[in-house]
């Protein structure tokens, strides 16, 4: 989400609005020196890889807004959201690929750059990388796990996040169905909505709206993302040197960049990358193995699929579109508000049939389904109807998992938890294909940029 101050500028240059503003853009980004003394690292591939995290800071912001848009307390100077963006050699494609902040991840060796302490090797939350050791750490933790070099290291927080929206003229989102979070404030009904810089910054730190937690929130990142591309490339406020100016005044008082992201690199990708546009951009999350891989002295994370993982990051390196093969065989999936991955399911078997909760728990898992792998038996063994149990702050999770379960009921249980129930009863024949409608989902494989912008029409 933090990649328009980099956009814009590739934008302005490819416009030709001149080398001594880019020049002066340059002077008023501060540095950091990301790549000291890195050693073994990944053997460059074709293409530019820019690792942009997005910190909390938020210096700039006042009070009152503070109040309004719940960004109470002092920040922890942790990564709230970490991208790999990928340009392509050729300019002719960009791939963003966002890293779940709660990934598990290993922080290889490192001295405490403060008090000089060494540490070994240790397992960490991927975000807190950079609370261990800033901008260096987190390229190496970043490098050692995919197997991918960073060129350049973009760092952004909340304040220039704010202000770069406003300055636009506000952001266009369109979301299938209401979202409110009672964490950050955000209060949306379904529909298109011409989102501020405040209310934004709810849209994308979001993280109670469902089951789906972090992985959810990227999916939203990513959404709008896509649509601050749209906005940023189709309005015209980069091709005026006066407004850009004042995008530019906004959002450089809290960006930090490598010492070797300078006016050169600048221009070069502003020439090649004159015809960039949403429908060149293709974005993915990375593929989730297991949801709660649990870590003495950590606790929850996420463990990534190694084998999927793997093949993304081949994709990158090779400098290669992240959307290749064959399109799936067989009946167009149903439509559904959360992906199958992010719904942890427990079957039971409502009938006198044995076998019958072993086949639909099997049934689920090979449509995409949580399941917990154990079936077992209801306490009723009459049930004609498949019935849903679910707490009805998992509605959404619930609705989806019906559309896989075509006649079943739906029953809220208040204070269930995350864990949906499915009761198979006598009516029980197949479970239906569903994909999220949500195109930015993580597990649904990779989208372009074009498809998660609204339409024209509201």
């Amino acid at each position: 989400m933090r990649a328009v101050t980099t956009l814009s500028v590739v934008v302005l240059a490819s416009a030709g609005i001149g080398h001594a503003v880019v020049t002066s853009l340059d002077a008023g980004i501060a540095r950091v020196d990301a790549f000291k003394d890195m050693k073994n690292r990944p053997r460059a591939g074709h293409g530019t890889n820019v690792l942009l995290v997005g910190t909390d800071g938020r210096d700039g912001i006042g009070a009152a807004e503070r109040r309004a848009y719940r960004l109470g307390g002092e920040p922890c100077h942790c990564t709230d959201t970490i991208m790999i963006v990928h340009i392509s050699e050729d300019r002719e494609r960009a791939s963003v690929v966002g890293l779940p902040r709660d990934s598990y991840a290993e922080v290889p060796a490192h001295v405490d750059g403060k008090s000089g302490q060494r540490h070994g090797p240790h397992p960490v939350r991927l975000n807190a990388a950079y609370a261990e050791g800033g901008p260096q750490l987190t390229v190496r933790t970043v490098e050692d796990m995919t197997h991918v070099k960073i060129n350049h290291y973009l760092e952004v927080d909340f304040t220039s996040f704010m202000r770069t929206v406003d300055v636009l003229g506000g952001v266009r989102i369109c979301t299938p169905a209401p979202l409110k979070d009672p964490y950050t404030g955000l209060d949306l009904a379904a529909g298109t909505h011409t989102l501020g810089g405040g209310q934004a910054l709810q849209y994308v730190r979001a993280r109670h709206l469902d089951g789906a937690s972090d992985l959810g929130r990227m999916r939203r990142q990513q959404r709008f993302l896509a649509s601050l591309i749209e906005r940023a490339t189709s309005s015209g406020v980069l091709l005026n040197p006066m407004r850009f100016r004042d995008v530019t005044r906004a959002v450089l008082g809290s960006v930090r960049a490598d010492e070797g992201f300078g006016t050169d690199e600048l221009l070069d990708l502003g020439r090649a990358m004159r015809n960039f546009s949403p429908s060149s951009s293709e974005f993915a999350t990375v593929p989730v193995g297991q949801l709660d891989f649990r870590v003495k002295g950590i606790g929850s994370t996420l463990k990534w699929d190694p084998a999927a993982s793997g093949r993304l990051f081949r994709s990158l390196r090779d400098d290669k579109p992240l959307s290749t093969g064959r399109p799936p065989r067989g009946p167009r999936p149903a439509p559904v508000e959360v992906a199958p991955q992010r719904i942890r399911v427990q079957v039971e078997n409502g009938t006198g049939t044995a076998g019958l909760a072993k086949r639909v728990d099997a049934a689920l898992a090979a449509a995409g389904f949580a399941t917990t792998r154990r079936p077992v038996s209801a306490a009723a063994h009459d049930v004609r109807r498949t019935v849903i149990s679910y707490d009805p702050r998992w509605d959404r999770s619930a609705r989806s998992l019906a559309a896989a379960l075509p006649g079943s009921a739906l029953r809220p249980v208040a204070g269930q938890g995350p864990l949906l129930k499915v009761t198979a009863g006598s009516d029980f024949r197949a479970v239906r294909a569903v994909r999220a409608d949500d195109p930015a989902q993580p597990g649904q494989g990779v989208v372009r940029g074009s498809e998660v912008v609204c339409s024209n029409t509201a």
